[in-house]
C-alpha cells in the first residue's frame, strides 16, 4: 500500500513538471500576431510644385468704370428717373433737381461777371490815363478773375442740375427720395459697368512680397471649400505700395478674365495666386509632418520596417503636400496616417499606403 502511494505521488509531480516547462515556454514566445504599428505610407516624390498664396477677395468696379454721383449744391429732388438694376447709356438721365436756384444762381453770376468786365475796362483805362494808380487797375482784374470762376461754378451747377451718367453701366444704388433734400456730400446713385470689374484680395506684407504684377489667379466662389465653383482663371494688375489703414493687409488687384459666371459686386471669392513654380521639387503629403519645436520631423521607414525620426526644413505648402528643402530624398518611405503616434525606432508593418 506504501509502495503504490508513493508511486502516485511520483506521476503527480511529474506531470506538474511538464505543465510547468509548457507554461514558462509559452510565456516566453512572443504573441503570433505582435506586428508594428498600423499606420499609413508614401513615397517621398519628385514632382512640379506650384508656391502658391491663398487669400480672400472682395468684387469691385474697376477704376474708371464706376461713378458716383451727388446734388452739385444743397436743393431738393425734383425727378427720378431710373431705379436699381436699370441699364443706362452715357449721358442718361438719372435724377433731376429743382432748377430755380440754379438758374438764378447762374443769371446772378453772368450779371456779376458783366460789371465785373466793364469795371475791369475802365480801370484800365484810367490808369493808362493817369487818374488812377496800378493798384486800381490790379484789383479790378482779380475781381474779374473771381467773378469769371463764379460764373463757370454757377453754369456747371446749372448743368448738374439735371444729373446724367458719365458711363455706360448698370445702377447700383439708388439713395434719392423724390422731394427730399441733398447737397453735395450726400451720394445719391451709383453707376457701375459689369463688364469691367476686379478683384481685391487683402495678403499679409510676407505675401505680398513674393506676388508681382501679371502672376497667375485662380478664382472660385463662396468660401473656397470644395463644393465652390471654380469662377476662371485671372492675373494681378496691382500689388498695393502701403497697408490698408483698418485691415492692415496689403491690397492686390487682379482681373479676371472670362468669368465662368457675371460676377457680382460685393462678393466674396477666394484667389490662389501662383507665385512661382518649382519644377522639381521634393514634396511629401502634409500628413507627414509632425511638428518638433519650432521645425518639424518626419518619420521615415527603412528596408527592414522600423521608423526613423528625420528634422526636415519645408519650403512652401499647398493643400495637400509640403514642399521639402532639405532632409529627405525622392523614393524613401515615409509615415503619413498615425504619424503622430509613432516613436523613434517604432516596428512598422501592416502599412497602408496613402496617396501622393
Amino acid at each position: 500500500m506504501t509502495r503504490a502511494l508513493a508511486l502516485l505521488l511520483t506521476t503527480v509531480a511529474a506531470l506538474a513538471g511538464c505543465r510547468g516547462e509548457r507554461e514558462g515556454s509559452a510565456a516566453a514566445e512572443p504573441p503570433a500576431d505582435q506586428g508594428g504599428a498600423r499606420v499609413g505610407t508614401a513615397q517621398v516624390a519628385t514632382q512640379a510644385f506650384s508656391q502658391v498664396v491663398t487669400a480672400i477677395g472682395t468684387v469691385t468696379p474697376r477704376p474708371g468704370h464706376f461713378a458716383e454721383l451727388a446734388a452739385p449744391a444743397p436743393t431738393r429732388v425734383a425727378r427720378i428717373r431710373v431705379a436699381v438694376g436699370d441699364r443706362v447709356a452715357q449721358g442718361d438721365t438719372l435724377l433731376e433737381f429743382e432748377r430755380e436756384p440754379f438758374d438764378a444762381a447762374a443769371q446772378s453770376a453772368a450779371t456779376a461777371l458783366e460789371n465785373a468786365q466793364h469795371a475791369y475796362a475802365r480801370a484800365v483805362r484810367l490808369v493808362q490815363a493817369g487818374i488812377l494808380p496800378q493798384k486800381d487797375s490790379d484789383q479790378a482784374a482779380a475781381d474779374l478773375a473771381q467773378a469769371q470762376l463764379a460764373a463757370v461754378t454757377a453754369r456747371r451747377a446749372q448743368q448738374l442740375a439735371t444729373l446724367r451718367t458719365p458711363i455706360a453701366g448698370v445702377v447700383t444704388r439708388m439713395s434719392a427720395v423724390l422731394g427730399a433734400s441733398a447737397d453735395q456730400n450726400q451720394p445719391l446713385v451709383e453707376v457701375a459697368d459689369p463688364t469691367a470689374l476686379d478683384i481685391l484680395f487683402g495678403v499679409s506684407p510676407a505675401d505680398a512680397a513674393q506676388i508681382r504684377d501679371g502672376d497667375t489667379v485662380a478664382v472660385a466662389g463662396g468660401g473656397g471649400g470644395g463644393g465652390d465653383a471654380q469662377l476662371g482663371q485671372g492675373r494681378v494688375t496691382g500689388v498695393a505700395a502701403a497697408l490698408d489703414s483698418a485691415s492692415r493687409a496689403v491690397t492686390v488687384r487682379a482681373e479676371l478674365r472670362r468669368p465662368s459666371r457675371p460676377l457680382r459686386i460685393g462678393e466674396s471669392v477666394v484667389g490662389r495666386i501662383v507665385t512661382a513654380v518649382h519644377a522639381q521639387a521634393v514634396t511629401v503629403p502634409l500628413a507627414a509632418l509632425v511638428p518638433n519645436g519650432d521645425a518639424f520631423q518626419v518619420f521615415v521607414v527603412d528596408s527592414s520596417g522600423v521608423a526613423h525620426s528625420r528634422p526636415v526644413r519645408i519650403g512652401a505648402r499647398s493643400d495637400s503636400v509640403a514642399e521639402i528643402a532639405s532632409g529627405l530624398a525622392p523614393g524613401e518611405t515615409v509615415v503619413t496616417a498615425g504619424a503622430y503616434g509613432i516613436q523613434d525606432g517604432a516596428k512598422i508593418s501592416r502599412t497602408v499606403r496613402t496617396p501622393e
